[in-house]
């Protein structure tokens, strides 16, 4: 297997990680960067750029090669509020509904900001699942939303908003600047740090970006079924009536993340499109100076971002999970690197995630999607090399 790029000294236990994904756990392309305080000790690519291809003149995978990441978006969207937040443009304890009146509708008025991006919001599903190509229109996304009555009293409980927290995110934004997401992203994240991340990809680099493998997402559920008590993750899946099926529906059917209709659009809960790089250099920048310039999170603000909100069972993806301000934070579904760590996996593969204590900032991006929600084996196998390289 050629593995191009490298590593710095003391790293080698990645390089061997990465080569035993293709050798052993079926990687296909991907790459993996990762940074210790500001700068990066890790970059390293491999395979092919189009799932559907083979390894040849025309498409292997190089440097700049993106990838979509699926729900790593998660992350980079909730930097955004978070920046809002501390440039005093959001209250993160106010009532949705001060920013968004529409909002209020159905028993809302109480939802706090806070609690979207915990969670805790109840609304991780659509009555009526928005069509392929109206989930295209963010518009009309934030107005299905709206409209929901939540499915368990705000702020009680909790459970993973698989895509309604694209359209909760967006529109808080939007309501608050009056710019689309995925323009202010590319403005005030990814411009300023020089990362080749989107949300909602220009013409100009599509290109760059490889073809990815699909993952088969069901139908939406009947609403006025009983979900059946005690079920796994995969039985939830496959019951029409469990929030987990109908959260993972709220799309109906999936569209085709191939599509340059799809890549084009900003739906931040699912379709950011980023090289390993540029997610590893995203977060980085949470948490220190990247090479020297800059930094996104004030102390204050990393602080909150990775301060426990919700733990425990998950009503949408049964496991336990445990979310600060719009991150997964390590525990058993989703491990990173240390306690203190917090980033977001993408289903199928990706992550990206930051670990303060050690200064580490990591992007691992594919295009051999998986079943897996949270712990992929792929990416685990890295962290577990990253974790050895600092210990040895």
């Amino acid at each position: 297997m050629v593995v191009n790029g490298a590593v710095a000294e003391g790293f080698e236990p990645v390089r061997a990680a990465f080569v035993r994904n293709f050798e052993m756990l079926g990687d296909r392309g991907a790459a993996v960067v990762v940074y210790r305080d500001g700068h990066q000790v890790v970059d390293l690519w491999a395979g092919e750029k189009n799932i559907d291809g083979t390894v040849g003149i025309e498409d292997p995978w190089e440097r700049g090669t993106a990838q979509i990441v699926r729900s790593a978006t998660k992350g980079v969207a909730a930097a955004a509020l978070l920046l809002l937040h501390q440039r005093g443009l959001l209250d993160l304890d106010a009532p949705v509904g001060e920013y968004w009146p529409e909002f209020k509708a159905a028993g809302k008025e109480r939802v706090l900001v806070r609690q979207v991006l915990a969670h805790r919001a109840g609304l991780p599903v659509l009555d009526r699942p928005l069509t392929p190509e109206e989930s295209l229109d963010p518009l009309r996304g934030a107005e299905a939303v709206a409209r929901q009555t939540p499915v368990w009293e705000p702020g009680t409980d909790h459970g993973y908003h698989a895509l309604t927290y694209g359209w909760l995110v967006g529109e808080l934004l939007r309501r608050v600047t009056g710019v689309g997401i995925g323009d202010w992203i590319a403005e005030e994240i990814a411009g300023p740090l020089g990362a080749d991340l989107w949300v909602g990809l220009p013409d100009r680099e599509a290109g760059r970006v490889g073809r990815v493998g699909r993952i088969e997402t069901p139908a939406a559920g009947d609403r006025g079924l009983r979900a059946r008590p005690k079920q796994t993750v995969a039985e939830a899946y496959e019951d029409p009536a469990s929030l987990t099926r109908r959260a993972f529906a709220a799309i109906t059917p999936f569209p085709d993340q191939n599509d340059p209709a799809y890549r084009a659009a900003a739906l931040p809960a699912t379709n950011g499109i980023a090289t390993a790089d540029g997610l590893a250099r995203f977060y980085a920048s949470l948490i220190g100076a990247v090479d020297g310039g800059t930094r996104l999170f004030t102390p204050g603000t990393l602080a909150a971002a990775r301060t426990e909100e919700s733990a425990g069972p998950d009503r949408v993806l049964v496991i336990n999970t445990r979310f600060g301000l719009g991150y997964m934070l390590h525990g058993s579904a989703s491990p990173f690197l240390n306690p203190g760590s917090f980033g977001h996996p993408g289903r199928g593969g990706s992550l990206g995630f930051a670990d303060p204590e050690t200064g580490i900032a990591f992007g691992y991006v594919t295009n051999g999607f998986r079943k897996t929600v949270t712990a992929d084996p792929r990416a685990q196998a890295l962290v577990r090399a990253v974790r050895a390289a600092l210990s040895s």
